[in-house]
C-alpha cells in the first residue's frame, strides 16, 4: 500500500521531535538549569516490586556492512536516480530512442490535464462526466466520513445506484494541473548579492511568496477556485510554479469492502503476487451542481496489457532522496531512519491492543485508519533501512557520487562553486551523530498518537510555570496556558503505554547506565515510572489539568512536570545543533541540485516532490525468493488464498464474493506488475498505454522496491497495479454497477434514478 508518509521523511527529522510548536522553545524560555528534584514515589524499589521487572531487550540493529574488495567493481546504473520525469522537461528523445514511441507535446498535455492530485494520493478523470478513479486506501477517510449511523462502509462497501445517491465529501479537494511556469531565473536573480545561509533562505522564501501571490491574483484569487504552488526541483536547483484548478464538490460513487481492497492485510503489503481490488470511484461536480464535464480524461481500455507492453504511470510521487549523498544515506541507516523504525515498531502495539479491546471507541477515533497508516510506514521504513544495509546498493551510490564529484572537479567554474559541498555534507552528518542519542529519543515527542498526551501537557505546563515565575506578559502566559488545555486527550491505556515506551527509548539510545536515564527512572522500570506519573500527575487527563489550572494547583512538583527539566537539558543542545545544521544542509542540497542539473541536465530527473510526474516502464516479470513472479495474477488466485488460509484470516472474503455468478470469469487478470518507477504518493495513479487509455491502477510496489526511496533498480523494482479488466469484471459481476461500467466503456452518463 503506497501512501505519502511525508511526516516520516528523514530530511524533516527536527519536525518529528515535537509536533507542537511550543516544544521547540521549551529549553530556551525555561528557567536557568537547576538540579532535578526527586519525583515523589519514585525511590528505588526492591526487586520484588512489580514495577521493577527486568528490561525487555530490544532487537539488535543489523551489523555494520563489512568492507569487501569486490565492491570496488560495482558501478552506478544508468537509471539509479529513477525515471520520475517532469512535465516541464518531458523525455521526448529518450522515449523515441528507448521504445520508438514519438509522443508529442499535445500527448503530454492531455496526460497532465487528465490526472488529479488529492490529499496524499493521486487520482484521474476516467470519463467525460467527472468520474474519478483512485485507490480504496486513499479514500478510507472519505468513506468513513460519509458513513451514516449504523453503517460501516469501510467493511461493507458502498455503491450509489444513481446520481442522487452519490454522497458528498466535506472538506476534500482534487487539483488539476493546468499550467506550469519556470521561474528559476527570477528566484536566483533575487539572491544575487545575498550572503549567509539564513539570509538566502529567507530571501528565497520571500520571493517565492511574491511569485505565488502575483499568479494567484492573476487567476482571480483563491476564491476563484485556483491553487498556485511553488515547486522546487533538484532540491531547489530549479523552480517552477504549478497552477491548479481546484475542485471541492466531490462525491463518493462506489468502493468495495476493505477485505478485498486490502486482501491479505499487512502480511501481503509491499509484496507480490497480489490479489487486491484496491479501487474507489468519486465524481466531481461543477458549480451548477451537475456532474462536471471533464473533456480531458483517460478512457478505459478493455484489452488491458500483455507481457512486454510499454506503460506509463502518471501521478504525484511524494518524496524521494536519490540526490542525497552517501554520508547522508549512512546517517539515515544508522540514526534517523532506524529511529523511525523503532518508533513505529514500539508505538503501534498500544494502538492495536486498544483497538482490539475497545472496538467502538476505536471506530469513533478512526483508529483503524491510523493503525493502517502506521503499519504501512513501519513496513516501508523497515525495507528502506534494510536496503541501506545492502553494501551493493551503497556501492552503487558511492560510484555515482565519485562520477558526480569528478565532473564537478573537471570544470573550473563548477569546482569553485560546488567542489567542497559533498565533503561539507559529510562533516554535518558527523556533527549530528554526536547528538544521535537525543535525536532518536525525542522523535515525535508531541505526536497525538505516537506520543503521550501527559508528557505533551507537561512540556506546556513547564513553560507556563516558567513564564509566570519570570513575569512574562499576561498574553504570553495565557497563550501557553491554552497550549496546556488544548493538548488532545488520549485514552489512559494508550497514554500510559506511550509514556512507558518513551522511557524505553531513553534506555535503548542512551544506555541503561547513562546519568540522564538514571536521573529520569530513579530505579524504576519504564512501566513503573509511567504508572507513578499517571497516578500522581494532574496532567494525566484534560479534566484534572483544567481543574488544577483553575485552582492554581499546578506546580513544578507535579511528577510529570518534574521530568521535563532533565529532558530539556538533553534535548536543548540537540535542537540547537539541528537548528544550525538543517539550514546549511538545505542550502548545500540546493547547490548540489544546481550542480547536478549543470552536469547532467534533464537526463537525470529530480527527486519526487508530490508534484506531477510521468514514469515509463514495461510489463515484465522478475526473480524473487528462488522463483519467478508472474506478470499478472487472476481471481483464481484470490479464491485459492481464501480456501488455503480459511475464513477469518487476512485472506477472508466478504459474503457477496463467496457465491459469484456463473458468468463471473475467474481467469480475469486481477493485478499486474511493471518496471515503472513509483513511490508513496503514487497510490491511485493511473497506468496508461500509448493511446492514453487506462490499463491499470497503481496501489503498491513489491518489497524489493522499498529502497527505491534512494535508488531505482529496474531489474528489481516493480509497481503493482489493479488490472483494468478486473475492475470492469468486479463492477459488473459482483457489484452489479452497470451504470458505472457503461460510463467507463462508452462515456455515457446514466441519468438520474436510472439503473
Amino acid at each position: 500500500m503506497r501512501v505519502n508518509a511525508s511526516a516520516f521523511r528523514p530530511t524533516g527529522l527536527i519536525a518529528l521531535f515535537v509536533s507542537l510548536s511550543f516544544f521547540l522553545t521549551a529549553c530556551a524560555s525555561g528557567p536557568a538549569p537547576m538540579s532535578a528534584p526527586v519525583i515523589p514515589g519514585a525511590e528505588p524499589e526492591a526487586p520484588t516490586d512489580p514495577g521493577a521487572v527486568a528490561e525487555t531487550p530490544d532487537p539488535e540493529a543489523p551489523p555494520a556492512p563489512e568492507t569487501d574488495p569486490a565492491l570496488d567493481t560495482v558501478r552506478a546504473g544508468t537509471f539509479d536516480n529513477g525515471k520520475m520525469w517532469t512535465f516541464e522537461y518531458p523525455p521526448l528523445e529518450y522515449l523515441r530512442n528507448s521504445y520508438g514511441f514519438s509522443a508529442d507535446t499535445d500527448w503530454f498535455r492531455r496526460a497532465h490535464l487528465s490526472a488529479l492530485r488529492i490529499p496524499g494520493c493521486t487520482a484521474s478523470f476516467v470519463s467525460p462526466n467527472g468520474l474519478v478513479m483512485t485507490n480504496h486506501h486513499c479514500a478510507r477517510e472519505s468513506i468513513e466520513q460519509v458513513s451514516r449511523d449504523e453503517e460501516d462502509l469501510i467493511a461493507d462497501g458502498f455503491y450509489a445506484a444513481n446520481l442522487e445517491e452519490e454522497r458528498p465529501i466535506e472538506d476534500y479537494w482534487a487539483d488539476q494541473l493546468i499550467e506550469i511556469r519556470d521561474v528559476t531565473d527570477r528566484v536566483y536573480g533575487s539572491l544575487e548579492g545575498v550572503t549567509g545561509v539564513q539570509a538566502r533562505a529567507e530571501k528565497r522564501g520571500e520571493v517565492s511568496e511574491e511569485i505565488v501571490a502575483e499568479i494567484t491574483e492573476e487567476f482571480g484569487g483563491e476564491e476563484a477556485g485556483y491553487n498556485v504552488e511553488m515547486v522546487e526541483l533538484y532540491a531547489g536547483g530549479r523552480y517552477s510554479v504549478y497552477i491548479f484548478k481546484r475542485y471541492t464538490d466531490i462525491r463518493l460513487v462506489i468502493s468495495p469492502e476493505v477485505q478485498v481492497a486490502y486482501f491479505g492485510g499487512d502480511w501481503d503489503n509491499f509484496t507480490y503476487p497480489r490479489y487486491d481490488l484496491d479501487m474507489t470511484f468519486y465524481r466531481i461536480y461543477g458549480e451548477n451542481g451537475e456532474p462536471l464535464h471533464s473533456e480531458y480524461h483517460f478512457p478505459f481500455s478493455e484489452e488491458g496489457v500483455s507481457e512486454g507492453d510499454l506503460v506509463f504511470v502518471i501521478g504525484n510521487p511524494g518524496s524521494t532522496s536519490r540526490l542525497q549523498t552517501v554520508a547522508e544515506l549512512e546517517y539515515r541507516r544508522d540514526v534517523s531512519d532506524q529511529a523511525v523504525v523503532d518508533l513505529l515498531r514500539t508505538r503501534s502495539v498500544a494502538l492495536q491492543e486498544y483497538a482490539e479491546s475497545h472496538p467502538e471507541e476505536a471506530r469513533e477515533m478512526d483508529l483503524r485508519n491510523t493503525i493502517f497508516g502506521f503499519l504501512n510506514s513501519l513496513k516501508a521504513y523497515t525495507g528502506i533501512v534494510g536496503g541501506l544495509h545492502d553494501p551493493v546498493k551503497i556501492a552503487k551510490r558511492k560510484d555515482h557520487e565519485r562520477e558526480f564529484q569528478a565532473a564537478i572537479e573537471a570544470d573550473p567554474t563548477l569546482r569553485t562553486e560546488y567542489g567542497d559541498l559533498i565533503p561539507r555534507l559529510a562533516e554535518l552528518q558527523a556533527q549530528k551523530r554526536e547528538v544521535s542519542d537525543a535525536l532518536s529519543s525525542f522523535l515525535a515527542l508531541g505526536h497525538p498518537e505516537l506520543g503521550s498526551s501527559t508528557l505533551a501537557r507537561a512540556f506546556a505546563a513547564f513553560q507556563y510555570l516558567s513564564a509566570q515565575s519570570q513575569g512574562a506578559p499576561q498574553e504570553v502566559v495565557d497563550e501557553i496556558r491554552d497550549a496546556v488545555l488544548g493538548t488532545p486527550e488520549q485514552p489512559r491505556e494508550i497514554n500510559e503505554a506511550q509514556l512507558a515506551q518513551r522511557f524505553h527509548d531513553f534506555i535503548r539510545n542512551f544506555g541503561p547506565d547513562h546519568p540522564f536515564v538514571e536521573e529520569i527512572l530513579q530505579g524504576r522500570t519504564p512501566e513503573g515510572l509511567a504508572a507513578v506519573i499517571m497516578d500522581g500527575s494532574v496532567l494525566a487527563d484534560s479534566a484534572s489539568a483544567v481543574a488544577a489550572l483553575a485552582a492554581g494547583e499546578l506546580s513544578m512538583e507535579d511528577p510529570a512536570v518534574r521530568i521535563v527539566l532533565p529532558i530539556s537539558q538533553v534535548l536543548g543542545p540537540a535542537q540547537q545543533l539541528q537548528a544550525t545544521v538543517a539550514p546549511e544542509e538545505a542550502e548545500i542540497s540546493s547547490a548540489l541540485g544546481r550542480a547536478l542539473f549543470a552536469v547532467y541536465g534533464t537526463d537525470v530527473p529530480p527527486d519526487a516532490t508530490f508534484s506531477l510526474r510521468i514514469a515509463d516502464g514495461v510489463v515484465e516479470d522478475y526473480e524473487y525468493n528462488g522463483t519467478v513472479a508472474p506478470v499478472y495474477t487472476t481471481f483464481y488466485g484470490m479464491y485459492d488464498h481464501y480456501y488455503s488460509y480459511g475464513a477469518g484470516s487476512d485472506w477472508d472474503l466478504p459474503d457477496r464474493w463467496l457465491s459469484p455468478p456463473e458468468s463471473f470469469d475467474l481467469s480475469t487478470p486481477l493485478n499486474f506488475i511493471s518496471s515503472a518507477d513509483i513511490i508513496g504518493g503514487n497510490s491511485g495513479s493511473p497506468v496508461i498505454d500509448q493511446k492514453l487509455q487506462v490499463v491499470g491502477l497503481i496501489f503498491d510496489g513489491n518489497i524489493e522496491s522499498l529502497p527505491g526511496d534512494y535508488i531505482y533498480l529496474p531489474e528489481e523494482n516493480r509497481s503493482v497495479a489493479v488490472d483494468v479488466r478486473a475492475i470492469l469484471e468486479a463492477l459488473e459481476g459482483i457489484y452489479e454497477a452497470d451504470r458505472i461500467v457503461e460510463e467507463l466503456t462508452t462515456g455515457a452518463l446514466v441519468g438520474r434514478n436510472e439503473q
